[in-house]
């Protein structure tokens, strides 16, 4: 739930009892769209800022720690991505990050709203910047049907940038979802999914992703925390699973040498995050 109080943006989440606001310079546009109602905003310190469902999807100011540790780690997991398949992610700053990659010859990008991208290319000009890529394709559909049509082996990472597990990304949490996951990814795959706070979902979405995507059929899974301060409690996480890959570990050699530079991600904040704090492993039963 959200609400403007004077020239403040102010998201509740009511049931930790928390909220978070941004101070406002104006509201720029709003479109009901057939999934979602989508705002932009223009704050006062954190440049621009979408919301859907008055829910704080992102600003200019802080996007990119979302963005790098949903790319990164998931393809220095990896043993050498090649094909690479985004669910969500309409802003298009997670495409930006995979295909910063050489090595990437192809990441499809899956969206259910054309409308994100729309304003995302409008207002984050600077995370569309791959939009043309000829190794990008963009595709408006419902992610969860591509998935239950797709062929087997098709992809060697699978990023599931996706809104709150409400509405439409709901079933992007579930362990039918991600069985089909497991089967479209090559050998050696890795699928990457965001997963909520660590401090108000360790015990309830985080646990529930570790377990449902083991019954899936997942041998190794990892949730590695980052902060967002724009999202509830300011701290946020994503959990990777391998298909026989262990993603426990990466590419250090590979990602302390990238060929392009990051503002967060680097091979020693992976190799932090994937040390968790005792609360999270006892929660998760990690």
């Amino acid at each position: 739930m959200s609400a403007q109080d004077g020239n403040w943006f102010i998201e509740h989440f009511d049931s930790a009892g928390v909220a978070f606001g941004l101070r406002l310079k104006q509201k720029l546009e709003a479109v009901q769209t057939p999934y979602q109602h989508i705002e932009m905003w223009e704050t006062d310190t954190f440049g621009y800022l979408m919301t859907i469902d008055g829910a704080t999807m992102l600003s200019s100011r802080d996007n990119f720690l979302y963005h790098e540790m949903m790319a990164h780690p998931a393809l220095f997991a990896h043993a050498a991505p090649r094909r690479v398949l985004i669910i969500g992610g309409g802003d298009c700053g997670t495409l930006r990050e995979v295909l910063r990659h050489g090595g990437v010859e192809k990441a499809v990008q899956i969206d259910i709203d054309e409308q994100v991208t729309r304003f995302s290319e409008k207002y984050f000009p600077e995370l569309c910047g791959s939009n043309d890529d000829p190794r990008a394709e963009l595709r408006f559909e419902d992610g969860v049907k591509f998935m239950q049509d797709c062929e087997p082996g098709q992809f060697d990472v699978i990023i599931v940038d996706s809104t709150d597990p409400v509405g439409p990304a709901e079933g992007l949490f579930k362990a039918e979802f991600f069985r089909h996951c497991h089967r479209v990814l090559a050998d050696g795959g890795v699928l990457v999914q965001q997963s909520e706070s660590p401090l108000l979902h360790s015990d309830t979405i985080i646990r529930d992703l570790h377990v449902n995507m083991r019954e899936a059929g997942f041998d190794h899974t990892q949730t590695l925390p980052f902060p967002q301060p724009v999202y509830p409690s300011g701290w946020w996480s994503c959990t990777l699973a391998g298909k026989g890959c262990d993603v426990g570990a990466f590419r250090e050699a590979d990602a302390a040498g990238k060929d392009f530079d990051t503002r967060y991600y680097s091979d020693a904040i992976h190799r932090g995050a994937l040390t968790l704090p005792p609360f999270m492993s006892a929660a998760i039963g990690a």
